[in-house]
């Protein structure tokens, strides 16, 4: 019990000191300068503090080869803000456009628009930066039980050397987070997950023999995703990449640093994710620039990567579903079966948590489906005519809910809204009532023009809405 709470003190330090310093306009970051004496050097992507009763001591504001969140002891603490890439994305981040994710600092765009970098992932090879995933590592002789009892899917099915992605309930069935996990040996697992889940798994984990470590600060993460990827892939890693199969995982080197390789993403398109030691990854990322230009390589940031998702009709967590701990009020929450997760429930392997909840679900049904839908961009363009106005094409994926009607009745929301380069469509991902969620239906969704509430035709359509064959196609 004693290890439990140890777990969650750190996990909750862990938090604050992921998102004590999020911005360069947060709360925190002014605090501590009226506080404490301070610099901040963003291109170092760390803001060194020091109580004013040390004025002796001055902090350099150096990165020192520290891991991404950590606190050091001694006279300055140390609040970074920087991923393991930053002294390379900060040089090349022109747009000084940038979001936090887990507390880190990530690119939103590196040019002024995401145009070029959107074509990356669709045309060529994009470079992404996804080190802030949170990143656990689960060995031990119950290791395979607990991430069985934990997630909805039967990991017994999958062999050494494959990935899967799956999601995890609370007990009442509603989803809590997803993630992949990858299993690297018989009982060793990879598991990433978009929110803090180091409680959770050990709560789970209490009177076997398993070990969780948190080692979100010890690996760095990288997505090179886009049709020249894997060639771009196979001339610079030391490693069987022609033959490596969708959601499968190999080991080699680049640049001499060990690194895992994943052929996963979340761009819907062909890529890898790259998985190498913290303090040497920079030298994976000069690797694959360098040899990148000759297959016209771009660091990506997360508005291109958002497009690229919906596109894939991959879900985003807090946008397209809310997490079921974050939770204000049932409607909230989410059924595995109402997000496209069904294939990922198996029912019939031993108890997991959830179980019995879903046996309900499955039996009796859910109120709504996770949908595509597809715009009529020409009655959007009708809308507009009648104002004297003309519609631009929006560049960002929107991710405000807009409802979604028909006739007069709300049936649902569209929960993230793009418009498709690639596609030439306006696309969004919705949930809908389940009587009216099957492709073809016809629905309405909410236009708003010159503070007037209009409503637009759109139609029910099956995700993803890009699936290209090169994506799983083995030898690459």
């Amino acid at each position: 019990m004693t290890e439990v709470r140890t777990s969650i003190v750190s996990e909750r330090l862990g938090v604050v000191r992921r998102g004590v310093c999020f911005s360069r306009n947060s709360l925190a970051i002014r605090f501590l300068a009226h506080t404490h004496s301070a610099t901040y050097n963003p291109a170092v992507g760390v803001l060194a503090v020091k109580p004013f009763h040390h004025r002796g001591h001055r902090g350099h504001g150096g990165h020192s080869g520290h891991t991404g969140r950590q606190i050091l002891e001694s006279k300055e603490n140390i609040l970074p803000v920087g991923t393991a890439f930053h002294e390379r994305t900060f040089a090349l981040c022109q747009s000084l456009n940038y979001r936090e994710w887990s507390g880190y600092y990530t690119v939103s765009v590196y040019e002024v628009h995401h145009e070029h970098e959107y074509n990356a992932i669709r045309n060529a090879a994009a470079l992404i930066d996804i080190t802030p995933l949170y990143k656990y590592l689960v060995t031990g002789k119950d290791a395979t039980k607990l991430v069985n009892r934990v997630i909805t899917r039967d990991i017994n099915k999958v062999a050494v050397g494959q990935v899967i992605y799956c999601c995890w309930c609370d007990e009442e069935g509603k989803v809590v987070d997803d993630g992949t996990i990858s299993r690297l040996e018989q009982n060793v697992y990879r598991w990433t997950a978009a929110d803090p889940s180091l409680r959770w798994f050990r709560q789970n984990g209490l009177n076997m023999d398993v070990q969780i470590e948190d080692i979100s600060e010890k690996v760095a993460a990288l997505a090179l995703q886009g049709p020249t990827s894997g060639k771009l892939l196979k001339s610079v890693a030391e490693a069987d990449i022609a033959n490596l199969k969708y959601f499968r995982v190999t080991h080699g080197k680049i640049a001499g640093v060990p690194v895992d390789i994943s052929r996963t993403g979340y761009t819907g398109d062909l890529g890898y994710e790259i998985w190498a030691p913290w303090n040497d990854a920079v030298k994976v990322w000069d690797a694959l620039m360098d040899k990148g230009k000759q297959f016209d390589i771009h660091a990506a940031g997360m508005l291109a990567l958002d497009v690229a998702r919906v596109e894939a009709g991959l879900l985003l967590i807090d946008v397209d579903y809310i997490s079921s701990k974050k939770a204000l009020i049932p409607s909230q929450k989410h059924s595995p079966y109402e997000l496209g997760f069904g294939r990922m429930v198996h029912l019939g392997k031993e108890n997991f948590i959830g179980k019995a909840a879903l046996v309900q679900d499955q039996n009796k049904g859910v109120p709504r489906q996770l949908v595509g839908l597809e715009v009529d961009w020409i009655e959007v363009e009708n809308l507009y005519d009648k104002f004297g106005l003309t519609p631009a094409a929006p560049s960002q994926a929107s991710r405000v809910p807009v409802p979604v009607y028909v006739g007069d009745k709300q049936v649902g929301k569209a929960t993230t809204t793009s418009f498709s380069p690639l596609l030439k469509k306006m696309i969004a991902m919705g949930s809908i009532a389940t009587e009216h969620s099957q492709p073809g239906t016809k629905l309405q969704m909410e236009l708003t023009i010159e503070a007037v509430r209009l409503k637009t035709a759109a139609t029910v359509a099956k995700l993803p809405f890009f699936n290209p064959p090169r994506k799983t196609a083995v030898p690459v």
